[in-house]
C-alpha cells in the first residue's frame, strides 16, 4: 500500500474519530455552574477544549489507520468474508444440494 493511501486513510478516520469523540466530555454551563451569557443557547458548551479532542481523535484514528492496515497486508477479511444476507457461503455445503451442510 502506497503511504499517499494511508495518509488519505489516517485522515479519513481522523475526521470521523474527532465527530465521534466530539460530544464527549462536554458540560454546559449550567452542569459547570458558570453564569451564561445573555443570548447564549442553553447547550453551549463551557469547558470545549479543541487540543485535547484533536489529541484523541489523533490517537484513536492512529490505532484505527494501524489495524486497517494490517488487515490490508494480511488479508484477515475480505469483501467475500461479509455475508449480508444470511446465505450459507458455497464452501459450508457437502455437495449434497438437500442436506444444506448438514
Amino acid at each position: 500500500m502506497q503511504w499517499t493511501s494511508i495518509l488519505a486513510i489516517y485522515l479519513l478516520l481522523w475526521v470521523m474519530s474527532a465527530f465521534i469523540l466530539l460530544p464527549f466530555g462536554i458540560r454546559t454551563h449550567d452542569e459547570v455552574g458558570v453564569e451564561k451569557t445573555p443570548g447564549q443557547a442553553d447547550s453551549a458548551p463551557a469547558n470545549f477544549r479543541p487540543g485535547r479532542l484533536a489529541i484523541r481523535a489523533s490517537v484513536l484514528a492512529a490505532v484505527l489507520c494501524a489495524l486497517f492496515v494490517a488487515n490490508y497486508e494480511a488479508g484477515w477479511i475480505t469483501v467475500d468474508d461479509i455475508n449480508l444476507f444470511g446465505n450459507p457461503p458455497d464452501y459450508v455445503t457437502d455437495g449434497d444440494p438437500n442436506t444444506n451442510g448438514n
